[in-house]
């Protein structure tokens, strides 16, 4: 279960990777920009609402299946604040977080505002 565990952590990492730059890769790319902008909605959603991080809790479960205590709290407070951030406050991560993603979103929202545009002049 450990190594379970160890997996849906290195998955975690890559998602949160996928978010952070996935409008960098999404380019021409509509469906994968298509899961993207989800995963950008679905990622402010968790951070702004009640709801825990399905992938954090598969670890938490994983974790606890294997004899190993559980963390508390998110994923990014847990693993990114005691690696990257060491003494930022949660809050801070929620904002950057949220940045992150309404950047990703304005370079998305810039894509198809050219699109249009081009279709336009097209016609």
């Amino acid at each position: 279960m450990a190594e379970l565990a160890t997996l849906v952590l290195a998955f975690h990492l890559v998602w949160i990777a996928f978010i952070i730059f996935g409008a960098l890769i999404t380019r021409g790319r509509k469906a994968l920009a298509t899961v993207h902008i989800l995963a950008l909605l679905w990622g402010i959603a968790v951070e702004m609402g009640p709801w825990p991080c399905p992938l954090t809790l598969a670890e938490n479960y994983f974790e606890m299946k294997a004899g190993i205590e559980p963390f508390q709290g998110g994923f990014m407070l847990h693993y990114l604040d005691a690696l990257v951030y060491p003494g930022v406050p949660g809050w801070a991560l929620t904002c950057v977080g949220m940045a992150v993603c309404g950047l990703n979103l304005a370079i998305y929202s810039r894509r198809i505002v050219k699109a249009l545009a081009r279709r336009r002049a097209t016609y």
